[in-house]
C-alpha cells in the first residue's frame, strides 16, 4: 500500500515535471526556429532617383567649327594654363600633309640610293625610334594611342629629315628635298589655329550645348520643370565634338535631383550623405542647396569623387543613402519593450538572461545594436548591483525570438 502512494505521488510529479517542461520547452531547450544569431552587418535608408550632372566648365573658342579638329591634349587629360589644347584644320591641310608624305619616301629613297656617305648617330637613333613606334601601332587598338603614336612618328620624321639636310651638300638632291618639306612644314603649321587653355583643368571634347545653360554659381533657376524640358536621355554619354572642347574643373562636381520623397523633405544644406552611382561605386556627397520647388525638393549634392567617370555624362541614375549603419544587427521579433527599455533574451545552458540593448537604427526588420555603458544605464533607473552582475550581449550570442 505504502509503495502503491509512493508510484502514485511520482505519477503526479512526472506529471507536473511534463506540464511544466512542455510550457518553458521553447525557452528550455530552443530550436533554429526560435533563436537568431547576432551578427555583423548593416541597415541603410536609400532610394533611387534621377540626377544631372552639374560642373564648373569653359567651352573654348570655336571660330573655325567647319574645318574639323586636331586632339593635341586627349579628352579626359588634364592641360595647364596656357598649354596647346587643339589646332583647327587647315583648308589645305591635306593636301600638304600628302605632299610631306611624299617627300618623306623621295627622302628615304634617295639616302639609300647616295646617302651611304652621311654618317651620323642622330640618324641611325631616330631611325630605331621610327622602327619601334610603328612596331607598337601594330599592337594596339586603342585609337587615342595610336594618335599619339601618329603624332611621334611625324615627329621623328621631321627630325629626320631636318638632320639629313643639315649633313647633305648643299647643292645635293636630299637638301633640295628636305628643304621643300621644311618649308611644307611650316607652311602647316602657319595655316593651323592652335587653342590653348586659359585656365588649367581637365579636357573634354564632349560638348552638348548646356555648358552655358547648367550653372554652378547659383542654382536657385533650378527647377523640375527647367530639368525636364532638357529631355535627355538617362545613362547616355555625350558624345565626342569634332569641332569643340571644354575645360573642367578636376576637383568637384554637382549632382541635382528633383524628388518628392519623406527623406528629401527633410534634407538640408551640409548635410552628408552617400550617392550609388551607375558604376556601383559610392561616394560621399554633402548637399549644398535645397528648394522646396510645389511639393517636389530640388537637392544639389557636390562630390568630390569619381569626376573623370561624371565627365562622359549629364544625366545619371543613382541611388541617394541618406543613412548608413553598421554593427550588430539583430531581428526586430527579438525585442522586448518594458518601460520604454528595449530588451533581448539570451539563452545558456538552459537559463535565459535579460539584456537591455540600445538601438542605433531600425527599419521594419532588423535593428542595430549595442550595449549600453554603465553610466547610461544608471541614468535610465537600474541598481548598481544590477548594473554590476549584467550579462551583456556579444557577437553570435544566440538571442531568442519572440
Amino acid at each position: 500500500m505504502k509503495r502503491k502512494r509512493v508510484k502514485v505521488i511520482l505519477l503526479v510529479i512526472g506529471i507536473i515535471a511534463f506540464i511544466i517542461v512542455g510550457i518553458n520547452f521553447d525557452k528550455i531547450f530552443g530550436n533554429y526556429h526560435d533563436k537568431f544569431l547576432v551578427a555583423e552587418g548593416s541597415l541603410s535608408l536609400e532610394e533611387s532617383t534621377e540626377g544631372y550632372v552639374l560642373r564648373e566648365e569653359i567651352v573654348l573658342q570655336n571660330d573655325e567649327p567647319d574645318n574639323g579638329m586636331v586632339q593635341i591634349v586627349p579628352d579626359g587629360e588634364k592641360a595647364a594654363k596656357n598649354e596647346a589644347v587643339y589646332r583647327y584644320y587647315s583648308d589645305s591641310e591635306d593636301r600638304i600633309l600628302e605632299e610631306i608624305s611624299n617627300l618623306d619616301i623621295q627622302i628615304s629613297d634617295e639616302i639609300e640610293q647616295n646617302g651611304s656617305n652621311l654618317i651620323s648617330s642622330d640618324i641611325s637613333s631616330i631611325e630605331r625610334q621610327i622602327e619601334s613606334t610603328i612596331n607598337e601601332m601594330y599592337k594596339i587598338n586603342d585609337v587615342k594611342k595610336t594618335n599619339e603614336y601618329r603624332a611621334e612618328l611625324d615627329s621623328y620624321m621631321t627630325k629626320k629629315a631636318q638632320i639629313t639636310g643639315e649633313i647633305s651638300a648643299s647643292d645635293s638632291r636630299i637638301r633640295q628635298l628636305t628643304n621643300q618639306r621644311n618649308d611644307l612644314q611650316k607652311q602647316l603649321e602657319a595655316e593651323s589655329k592652335i587653342v590653348y587653355a586659359p585656365e588649367s583643368g581637365v579636357v573634354s571634347y564632349r560638348v552638348d550645348g548646356l555648358e552655358e545653360t547648367l550653372k554652378v554659381d547659383d542654382f536657385s533657376y533650378l527647377t523640375t520643370d527647367l530639368l525636364d524640358d532638357y529631355d535627355l536621355k538617362v545613362g547616355v554619354a555625350v558624345p565626342l565634338s569634332q569641332s569643340q572642347a571644354k575645360l573642367i574643373n578636376n576637383f568637384n562636381s554637382y549632382i541635382v535631383v528633383s524628388m518628392n520623397t519623406e527623406m528629401a523633405s527633410a534634407a538640408a544644406v551640409n548635410d552628408n550623405v552617400t550617392l550609388r552611382l551607375p558604376n556601383l561605386k559610392e561616394i560621399k556627397a554633402e548637399v549644398v542647396y535645397v528648394k522646396n520647388d510645389e511639393g517636389n525638393y530640388i537637392i544639389v549634392f557636390k562630390v568630390d569623387r569619381d569626376i573623370d567617370y561624371l565627365i562622359q555624362y549629364r544625366k545619371i541614375s543613382l541611388d541617394v543613402i541618406w543613412w548608413k549603419y553598421s554593427g550588430w544587427k539583430i531581428s526586430n521579433s527579438a525585442l522586448i519593450n518594458e518601460n520604454d527599455i528595449m530588451y533581448v533574451e539570451k539563452q545558456k545552458n538552459g537559463f535565459i538572461d535579460k539584456i537591455p540593448v540600445k538601438i542605433l537604427r531600425q527599419n521594419e526588420s532588423y535593428s542595430i545594436v549595442e550595449n549600453y555603458t554603465d553610466d547610461e544605464l544608471a541614468e535610465l533607473g537600474f541598481k548598481e548591483e544590477q548594473i554590476s552582475g549584467r550579462v551583456k550581449i556579444k557577437l553570435y550570442d544566440e538571442i531568442l525570438l519572440h
